[in-house]
């Protein structure tokens, strides 16, 4: 009868004979209940990080391509402008050679006493052939010279411009008003927009009361 009620005794425990641990139980569901919510805030944060880091590469990303491409646009233009300049002013030394060669022109018609295209009468036909002939290597030249871009300036008349002429005389005039051109004592050229020699002028200062010359035009009366 003893070992029979011993063996009972050992019989195993049902679950619901194991007494609660509210404490272990309570600690658990509170850690339960605790962490859910901090990795949903971290992986707001992550988020919200995660979106706004895209968003501003690019932004950068088209700052740099937005100055790329105008440093590009800068670079062609500037790449045109230099290759026309170099059509254009190419032939500027030479065009400055032969300007020399013009001036001869001029002088020897100005001492046969050549005004313009006229001849002057009172002289042989060998002469006036020579002085034709003359005219039109001239006139040639000239022609071959602007269809090069190279013009000459016979500023007679005009208004003093310091850009384009260089005044070698103040003159009272009582014809020409004061601070224009009276006389031009060597015509000057210009090649496109550069001037390959400036015009050398002498300018009206007025009438002969004395007024003052045209400003910029001032110089040395020995000149």
């Amino acid at each position: 009868m003893a070992c029979r009620t011993m063996h009972n005794d050992l019989s195993p425990m049902s679950d619901s004979d194991y007494p609660a641990n509210d404490g272990q139980n309570t600690e658990n569901d509170d850690t339960a209940d605790a962490d859910p919510q901090q990795p949903d805030q971290a992986e707001t944060a992550a988020d919200a990080a995660a979106a706004n880091a895209p968003a501003e590469e690019i932004a950068k990303m088209n700052d740099q391509l937005l100055r790329l491409a105008a440093e590009l646009e800068n670079t062609r233009r500037r790449s045109e402008r230099e290759k026309a300049d170099a059509g254009k002013y190419a032939i500027a030394n030479f065009a400055r050679d032969l300007i020399g060669v013009a001036d001869n022109f001029e002088r020897a018609l100005r001492a046969a006493g050549v005004s313009g295209d006229q001849i002057p009468e009172g002289h042989s036909d060998a002469f006036n052939g020579l002085v034709a002939g003359i005219q039109m290597t001239e006139k040639e030249l000239l022609t071959t010279l602007q269809r090069h871009g190279v013009q000459k300036i016979e500023p007679a008349g005009d208004r003093f411009d310091p850009n384009l002429h260089q005044a070698v005389a103040n003159v009272p005039s009582g014809e020409i008003p004061k601070g224009h051109v009276v006389d031009v004592a060597q015509p000057g050229f210009t090649i496109g927009e550069r001037v390959l020699r400036a015009a050398m002028v002498t300018v009206s200062s007025g009438g002969a009361s004395g007024d003052a010359a045209a400003p910029g035009a001032e110089v040395d009366e020995e000149v």
